[in-house]
């Protein structure tokens, strides 16, 4: 009777996580910035009809990169996860999160159980009553999640995109201003990006209720620097 193949599992994870990484490094950045009305949130996104950024509940917002079909599932589970706890207890009972920890279960248990891993990244924000109730939860394809504060980056090069952000971001920032330094943290010093290129949404601090807003490409052009 033949053997079978053993490989460690430290080696097995090892390949999985270098798998994972590959797949969303080719993908496309997203960055999640604080400004003085709420939380932006910029893709470099040139389809039309895939979203990136969406809406989960009131204040929160859900963004991914990687594999598109996986990350989207994992938005529709939010959705339908907030709304059940928002319909069962109260709307103020949904917080990021608590989302954030069940996403962390979910993609911990693909990477541990299933032989190919997602190959994600993904964000849950919400916007507070002030600056310092924002919450930005990163969460990786292995399930880590990371409670980042003032922006995040995801995908793609992110190192650089972050020191890029902690050059040019102050607290405070207008939108119009936050935008500015969002794409060209996005773009870098060798490339441009016009409003054809993005995907930017927004979390409104003064909404009443549902503060998630879509800025549309035929509006984006009066919130980006000219030329």
């Amino acid at each position: 009777m033949s053997m079978p193949f053993y490989v460690a599992p430290e080696q097995v994870m090892k390949d999985r996580a270098d798998y994972a990484r590959k797949g969303i490094a080719r993908g496309r950045s997203l960055v999640a910035v604080q400004y003085a009305d709420g939380i932006a949130i910029v893709a470099e996104n040139p389809s039309t009809t895939l979203r990136k950024v969406s809406e989960i509940y009131d204040r929160i917002a859900f963004a991914g990169v990687g594999k598109y079909n996986e990350f989207d599932q994992l938005r529709i589970a939010g959705v339908r996860a907030a709304d059940l706890k928002g319909f069962s207890y109260s709307r103020e009972d949904v917080d990021a999160r608590s989302l954030g920890n069940q996403y962390a279960q979910i993609l911990g248990q693909v990477f541990t159980h299933e032989i190919k891993p997602m190959e994600v990244e993904i964000l849950v924000a919400e916007v507070g009553l002030t600056s310092s109730d924002d919450q930005f939860f990163h969460i990786l394809y292995d399930g880590t999640v990371m409670d980042e504060d003032r922006f995040t980056v995801l995908g793609g090069d992110a190192d650089a995109i972050s020191n890029r952000l902690e050059e040019a971001w102050a607290p405070e920032l207008d939108l119009r201003a936050v935008l500015a330094v969002a794409v060209a943290a996005l773009a870098g010093p060798d490339r441009s990006l016009d409003a054809s290129d993005l995907e930017v949404a927004v979390l409104d601090r003064g909404a009443d209720r549902r503060a998630f807003r879509r800025i549309e490409r035929t509006e984006l052009p009066g919130f980006l620097p000219k030329g």
